[in-house]
Formats: C-alpha cells, structure tokens, sequence
C-alpha cells in the first residue's frame, strides 16, 4: 500500500506544544483525515518513548523536519529518516502489488495446530484445500510443518521437511503463477529445501533467533522474509507474559530485527513485520495491539496481522470451539485494513475475503475514489 501524505499548507498545529526530548526512542504515527485510512494523511503525531510518560507533538507531515530541527535536535535525524519511510510506497510482494491488502491462506501440515490439526496432515489434502483456498481468494498460501500453538513441543527437521516438501512440490505444479507459497518455519535447512521446491516468501515467527544461519539465507536468496514478535517460546509463552508498554516493546524488537536483517543483507523491501498476536501475549495484550495497528504501519515496513480464530476472541465471544471464531476474525481483517496492514493471514478466506472486500470499498468510498 502506498502511503501518500496529502498536500496540504505547510503550518504547524496551533495546539502542539514541543516535548523536551527524552531519551528511549522516537516514532511516528500518521494521524488521518479520512477516519481508519493509513493510506493517505497529514498530519503526523512525534511521539517519544520515556520516562516518566510518552509525550506526543502533533503536526504536518510538510513541517517535520523544520519542526525537529528546533524543538528536538537530538532526534532529528531519526525523525527525518522515519517520516521519509513513512510517506514512501510499498513496493510489491513476489510480484503481488500492494495498493490494497492481500489475503494469506494458512495450510498447516500438521496433526497437532491449535485450530485445524490432523485436517491438512496427508499431502492430497493439503494441496487440494490450498487449491480451495486460492479458489476463494487467497493470494498468498503459507505452508507450515510444524505446530507453534501454545505449548507446542518442537518438531525435528526432518519430520517438517516431511510433511511440508511433498506438499509445495505439488502445489508448484498446481497453483496459478501468481500466487506465491510461503514456508512458515525457524529452520534455515527446511527454508532452504522449500525455496528449492518453489516456496519463495520465508515466515519465520523467531525472527531469525533460533537459527544463526537464517538471515544469511534469506539474504542470499533475495525472498520477502516475515519477522515476528513473540515473548519467549511456543511451550512457554503464554506462563504469564508481560510488557511495560506492549505496543512500544513490540515495535521497538521487530525494528531492532529489521535492522539486523538489513545488515545481513537482506533488503528492506524484503521485509514484513508481524506483531505476533497470540505468541506470548494476554487478552489485553492483544486487544492493545489490534488498536494500535497504526503504529506498525506507521514504520514504512510492510505489516502482516495474524490474529485468525486465536483463542483471545473465543474468551470474549464466549466460544471454545476455534472453527466458530470466523466472525470474530472478520472482525480483527476489517480492522486491519482500515489501519493500512498489507497482509491478512487467515484460515476461513471465504468469509474474509468479504469482510476485506467491504472494508477496501469503505476507504475507497471515504476517500472518493469509489
């Protein structure tokens, strides 16, 4: 998605008084005219990460540089930097253009994921719902071996290249050309076995940290690579997670990882961020998260939100069962598109697909291009 800051007479808000600067960090967050829509803003809020609380400058985005200048010396090179990456387009996915969000269909390959374990587990299987899902308007098919559900025991290597290479050579046979499949794992080994089947973009929920030699495959072999947020394990993250401020320590890991994905040598074009819904993370965590999507997008970084039929939605809609959780998660898809994420990754694309289609209508509409 392109985020095109509109032109608009360069003037400072009236209200914003500068902060003094803080030490922990700075960021931006665009603020937009059109209600929900990323795609296109104004003004910007600065807002700087401290102690003893956050403060927040709100202007043009025309202003910032003049503004930071003066009020912030200190910072204003970082807030140059960030408010040119923020105003930049995102460029295409494995040659999908992201001028609008993108549908990720989840097929995992295996007996014991938290919502659709033991469904997919045979390759026929496997490949003729990814065949469905594509059917139904996924653009995207995210392929995984191995279970990262809370309390998940790990799988070996060769077990997960069992149950996941037989199924992305088939479907490199089968599924149209422009929809690209995607490895969802922590090995270096099964990445690269997916990658020489046909898998070309790499999902990685450790962020590079459970294999040293990952970032330096990724690099070499030039694939969009998927960086996630999680708090310790999937066998022990959710014992009691906790954060100070989830939205801001989130943002701040999945930047430091990009960073060091970028001195690997991957490129930044390269590069999606995913906050980790679930991954050791309460109720409110989530919640918190889900309403501050803006702060992801808001990086210059493309943005996946993965919060499909998680168990966080069963405990407010009062449901047990996950397979009820697709209006719920219609619900978090709408959401993120008004919040500019690029990739939704989900199971039921049927039932999304529409939820997105709706909510793209509604942006377009608002912003009179419908």
């Amino acid at each position: 998605m392109t985020a095109a800051p509109q032109t608009q007479p360069a003037t400072l808000d009236a209200e914003a008084i500068p902060p003094e600067p803080v030490p922990g960090g700075v960021y931006l967050r665009p603020c937009n005219p059109v209600p929900g829509a990323a795609l296109a803003f104004d003004l910007v809020d600065v807002l700087f990460r401290g102690t003893p609380a956050r403060r927040r400058v709100r202007l043009q985005h025309a202003m910032l540089h003049r503004w930071a200048e003066k009020n912030a010396p200190g910072a204003a090179h970082e807030i140059a930097r960030l408010g040119a990456r923020l105003g930049a387009p995102r460029g295409p996915l494995c040659g999908l253009a992201l001028d609008r969000p993108r549908l990720m269909g989840v097929l995992n390959v295996t007996p014991d994921s938290f919502s659709d374990g033991g469904l997919h587990h045979d390759r026929d299987a496997a490949v003729a719902h990814a065949l469905e899902m594509v059917e139904q308007g996924a653009d995207i098919i995210d392929i995984g071996g191995e279970s990262t559900r809370p309390g998940a025991e790990r799988v070996t290597e060769e077990e997960q290249m069992q149950r996941v290479i037989p199924v992305i050579r088939e479907l490199q046979q089968q599924l149209p050309a422009h929809v690209p499949i995607s490895i969802d794992t922590t090995s270096t080994r099964v990445a690269g076995a997916a990658l020489q089947q046909g898998a070309t973009i790499i999902n990685d929920v450790s962020a590079g940290r459970d294999d040293p030699g990952m970032l330096k495959l990724v690099a070499e072999a030039g694939v969009p690579y998927i960086i996630m947020h999680m708090q310790g394990s999937p066998r022990t993250m959710q014992d009691n997670p906790h954060y100070d401020d989830v939205v801001a320590e989130i943002r701040t890991f999945l930047l430091a990882r990009a960073e060091a994905a970028m001195e690997a040598g991957i490129k930044q074009e390269n590069l999606v961020l995913d906050p980790g819904i679930g991954f050791g993370k309460s109720k409110r965590d989530n919640l918190d998260i889900i309403v501050n999507l803006d702060s992801f997008t808001a990086t210059g970084y493309k943005v996946l939100l993965g919060a499909s039929r998680k168990r966080f939605m069963g405990s407010i809609c009062d449901i047990t069962s996950f397979n009820e959780l697709v209006g719920a998660t219609c619900a978090t898809t709408t959401i993120g598109v008004f919040a500019g994420v690029h990739i939704l990754r989900v199971h039921d694309i049927k039932e999304n697909r529409q939820a997105l289609d709706v909510a793209w209508a509604l942006l377009e509409r608002k912003r009179g291009q419908i």
